[in-house]
């Protein structure tokens, strides 16, 4: 493609609306377009099977075509071409769930001018390019359509929204380790992406999982900056990962991989630079591990460049069970709203790793009864409770809940659909979606996991009046604690578990009534609002700094 030259073709049937547009990009100064403008989708496809189109202009309600159906028949025929979505502001939700499902962006006719519609099929077309198997990733998708909403109803200036699309800094590695035969060498990819360093160091964990992928990565480093941003951390987002499945892997091999991991990202990574933390995957003695092979390459020990490490390296008492704890304080603080006593409540907790086990643990400290659980082998289900206590001898004895005997055995979809009054998935991403979102049997939904909620999930449980915790302030318990143990370090002192708490409730709290007090105020979705919150302090710091040089 000549990058000054760009060939458009333009399906939309309104002829104010196309008159418009074509006067557009005929002022654009920075390239030139070729414009092909069809009124149908027939016509559209049919120009596109000639070829010679590098971006489409898609009005998404046509005589021959309605809805999503529009985009998804264009998408079928043409899977590669960038699609930027021509939306009417009443279609905005159709227009976002367009997004979702894989075209680049999308413009609100009466509002854009032609340097906006100029640099918006540029950037479409870019991160088409970018966007390989690595960047086409589900996850990142719903990150980055949930960031546009939020951007749109607060009116977002065009140049943050198109900085913070993308993340400021990544690097992809790709490495060997040694098996325990040590004939066998594994090379692996691993990542580690930092979205925001304006406000100070990044912080994020690091996973390891099979899916690992930079979308991924890039997704959960957005989240992350969200998160410091409305608990009032000084930090930027980060994340980082390994694709690798850890649970065929020996103490030594995780060992292994761990350190040949730190060594090819450790010019990223510095107490001042960049904290990584436990994730999926992972935990204290992963941290433990990076912490010494940074410490041994630069000849002294730095406890501060990890967070989430045992308490003997410099550790914070709390943090293993602070995202639970994190979650559970929100719950409180939902339910006061919403008029529930905890102690009459049912809960299901999808998950029981370390999120969803504290989750648990402490829900049930404040009487409620939890009626299913599930793990990645099974859901167990009784109706009359389950001892949490029981459940986690369960889980020490055995490693997974499968064949734990006081209840029904049943399937992690079947779990989200029982009825209760407080739902938490704590497991994996995508969990809850436009399919089984009609189903959901709860009045509190508190996101223990990141990104469990489609967008059009989202909207069909806010329409049934179920009031949703968002992941980037119900699991932002761990990256608060986390900032606690990096302050203990950088400070050579210790807080007792009783501070930790006292704090972490403070600003747990805090960060709860800040987002709803915007959504009430807004009169928007709580997601929409925790995310408004923490991108209005983003760009006031990046107004602050300025733009270099």
């Amino acid at each position: 493609m000549d990058s000054s030259n760009i060939r458009s073709l333009v399906i939309e049937d309104n002829a104010v609306h196309a008159r418009l547009i074509l006067s557009l990009l005929a002022k654009a100064e920075a390239v030139s377009f070729d414009v092909v403008h069809v009124d149908t989708l027939t016509a559209g496809l049919a120009r596109l099977a000639q070829g010679g189109i590098d971006v489409v202009l898609l009005d998404l309600v046509l005589p021959d075509s309605q809805e999503l159906d529009t985009f998804l028949r264009l998408r079928k025929e043409a899977p590669d071409i960038p699609v930027v979505i021509l939306s009417g502001l009443e279609d905005i939700n159709l227009a976002a769930r367009a997004v979702e499902s894989g075209a680049q962006a999308y413009l609100i006719k009466g509002q854009i001018n032609s340097a906006q519609l100029e640099r918006s099929i540029r950037y479409a077309i870019e991160r088409t390019r970018a966007q390989s198997g690595e960047w086409d990733s589900p996850m990142f998708r719903l990150a980055q359509q949930q960031f546009l909403k939020a951007a749109q109803i607060m009116d977002l200036d065009d140049n943050f929204r198109q900085r913070l699309l993308f993340p400021q800094r990544t690097q992809v590695v790709t490495f060997p380790f040694r098996r325990d035969k040590h004939e066998e060498v594994e090379t692996v990819f691993g990542y580690r992406v930092q979205h925001v360093l304006t406000m100070g160091p990044t912080k994020g964990g690091i996973r390891y999982h099979q899916e690992v992928n930079l979308g991924e990565v890039s997704a959960l480093a957005m989240w992350m900056t969200w998160k410091c941003a409305l608990m009032q951390l000084p930090f930027g987002g980060a994340k980082g990962g390994v694709r690798v499945d850890p649970t065929g892997f020996s103490r030594k091999e995780l060992q292994r991989l761990t350190r040949r991991f730190t060594s090819e990202i450790i010019g990223m990574i510095g107490p001042d630079k960049d904290i990584p933390a436990p994730d999926m995957g992972t935990d204290e003695n992963v941290m433990a591990w990076i912490m010494d092979t940074y410490s041994q390459q630069v000849g002294y020990s730095v406890p501060a460049v990890v967070t989430g490490k045992p308490v003997v390296l410099g550790g914070s008492l709390g943090r293993k069970e602070a995202t639970g704890r994190g979650v559970v304080y929100t719950i409180e603080d939902a339910a006061k709203h919403m008029g529930m006593t905890l102690d009459q409540c049912t809960a299901v907790i999808q998950g029981f790793g370390n999120v969803g086990s504290n989750t648990a643990r402490f829900l049930a400290e404040d009487g409620v009864k939890i009626v299913a659980v599930s793990d990645a082998t099974t859901g167990i289900y009784n109706p009359r409770g389950l001892s949490v206590g029981s459940l986690l001898e369960y889980i020490r004895e055995h490693r997974f809940l499968k064949g734990y005997p006081e209840g029904e055995e049943i399937s992690n979809a079947e779990l989200l659909e029982l009825p209760c009054d407080i739902l938490v998935p704590a497991a994996l991403q995508n969990q809850i979606s436009a399919e089984n979102a009609p189903r959901i049997n709860c009045k509190l939904l508190a996101e223990g996991a990141n990104g469990p909620t489609s967008l059009e999930a989202d909207e069909i449980l806010n329409n049934k009046g179920i009031f949703i915790v968002p992941d980037v302030l119900a699991n932002a318990g761990g990256v608060t604690v986390s900032y606690f143990e990096w302050v203990q370090g950088t400070q050579n002192y210790m807080w007792s578990l009783d501070e930790i708490n006292s704090r972490l409730h403070k600003i747990m709290t805090t960060a709860f009534h800040a987002a709803l007090e915007r959504s009430q105020r807004d009169h928007v979705d709580m997601r929409t609002a925790a995310l408004i919150e923490g991108i209005d302090r983003i760009t006031q710091a990046k107004l602050l700094r300025g733009l270099f040089p």
